[in-house]
């Protein structure tokens, strides 16, 4: 898997109706950062650019922070919406090996399938998850990615919402968690980065960061 991928945070200004709008919404903010990459990608656009996204909300307000397989074109963005910068994720990636601590957040829509025999709705249900079902569901995430915990903190977000060009609405139960982990398998670790976790990627679920833990 290519460790080329691109980091980008986007700080909207308030000021500007479509920032405002693309916040209140994940399926119009989802569209919005899609129109930053070249058209022609094909009918899986976004996972062919590697393209997460998720909200972060700062003691200033709200930024976007994204990442994609591809350097987005920045200047796309309207003029009044707000400021944008983006890095190379290459020197991050690149630099991990089995055994090297960092720092993770990934919010999440962590989800199971309910059983043909179930009792708490329609078999097959996808069904979200909760307080320490939550926390287990992440464990097994994470394991699979590479990485033991060493610490985890997991709080609800409020539910991303928005509403699809059929006039059908999206709804995706988010979770953020937080910890520190041990890098077991920086293959891994980079493949599940690049690929996002779990449901809801288009619209601001399963992108994982990660940072060095001194």
């Amino acid at each position: 898997m290519s460790t080329e991928l691109w980091i980008t945070q986007i700080i909207p200004d308030l000021r500007d109706r479509a920032a405002r709008d693309d916040l209140g919404d994940v399926v119009r903010l989802h569209r919005r950062i899609m129109s930053l990459f070249p058209d022609g990608l094909g009918p899986e656009a976004r996972r062919r650019a590697a393209v997460l996204f998720r909200l972060e909300e700062r003691p200033t307000g709200t930024s976007i922070l994204m990442q994609s397989s591809i350097e987005p074109a920045l200047e796309k963005l309207p003029a009044s919406y707000g400021k944008a910068r983006c890095k190379s994720l290459a020197p991050l990636l690149n630099g991990l090996r089995e055994g090297v601590n960092v720092h993770y957040r990934i919010v999440a829509n962590a989800t199971r399938k309910l059983g043909r025999n179930t009792t708490a709705g329609r078999p097959k249900q996808v069904v979200p998850l909760h307080g320490a079902e939550a926390d287990e569901w992440w464990r097994r995430q994470a394991d699979a990615a590479g990485l033991v915990l060493r610490s985890l903190h997991s709080r609800q977000l409020d539910t991303g919402t928005g509403r699809r060009s059929d006039n059908n609405r999206v709804t995706h139960a988010r979770t953020q968690f937080d910890g520190t982990a041990t890098v077991t398998d920086p293959k891994a670790l980079i493949d599940r980065i690049h690929a996002g976790i779990g449901r809801g990627k288009a619209y601001g679920c399963g992108l994982l960061t990660i940072a060095p833990a001194l």
